[in-house]
């Protein structure tokens, strides 16, 4: 038997060490060009998730991944200056928890700009009431929006009927003879 087929057949401890060492030249030399050392598993996962990361761009947020839609929704709001008038619609809708039945049943929010919210109150005795307890009404806006946003509340009475259909009108007697 040959040389050959003993170190073959039995596999030595010297070579495993010869192996290693091998693998430990071959590492440095690639470290000493600039390359990776990493296995090929590894750098496809990296790969990957580079790939994931420099994904399409859009204003709303990073990469491909699906954002929440009240983040997307704020940032929209946020970058169109919407949020005050949100809030406020948001109060509009839930008037009655808001300021509470009592108040509700005697009165309407009518309009909101620039921070004053105007009040349409059932009759004169309430819109006297209601103009005294403004800054009240004006506290439970507030608390409900988070923000000092209502600067102000009006008070207005209730208003008899109007025959104007626009903003635009002709200055005369009114309706007379109309109907029939």
């Amino acid at each position: 038997m040959s040389r050959r087929d003993d170190e073959s057949s039995e596999p030595s401890a010297d070579a495993a060490a010869q192996a290693r060492r091998a693998m430990e030249r071959a590492r440095e030399a690639a470290r000493a060009r600039g390359a990776s050392t990493r296995s090929a598993r590894q750098s496809a996962k990296s790969r990957a998730a580079k790939r994931r990361e420099s994904g399409a761009r859009h204003p709303y947020g990073e990469g491909r991944d699906p954002k929440p839609i009240d983040a997307t929704i704020a940032a929209i709001l946020d970058e169109s200056g919407w949020t005050d008038d949100v809030a406020i619609a948001g109060v509009t809708a839930r008037w009655r928890e808001v300021v509470g039945d009592a108040i509700a049943d005697h009165c309407e929010e009518v309009a909101f700009a620039d921070g004053v919210v105007r009040v349409r109150a059932t009759t004169t005795a309430w819109a006297t009431q209601l103009g005294t307890m403004s800054g009240h009404i004006r506290q439970l806006l507030n608390e409900a929006i988070g923000d000092d946003i209502v600067t102000d509340v009006t008070v207005v009475g209730p208003t008899g009927r109007s025959w104007v259909k626009g903003p635009r009108t002709v200055r005369g007697r009114g309706p007379r003879d109309t109907y029939g």
